[in-house]
């Protein structure tokens, strides 16, 4: 059987934690500060957790992780 591909787009955005949790980074945070609540300008602050209900689909486009 063939090598599956992970996904090229998927593998810039996520990264797993040692513990199998897939870490990634909050959209909205590139331009535009000045118009966002600072509430969510610190809330999106670092990397966040990703929920149990999208990790399958992650694991799907990236099999080798």
């Amino acid at each position: 059987m063939p090598k599956m591909k992970t996904n090229s787009s998927a593998k810039k955005r996520f990264r797993f934690s040692a513990t199998g949790k897939i870490k990634f980074y909050s959209a909205g945070k590139r331009h535009g500060m000045s118009k966002r609540p600072q509430r969510m300008i610190r809330n999106a602050r670092g990397p966040m957790i990703m929920e149990a209900s999208d990790v399958a689909a992650i694991r799907k486009i990236m099999p080798y992780r």
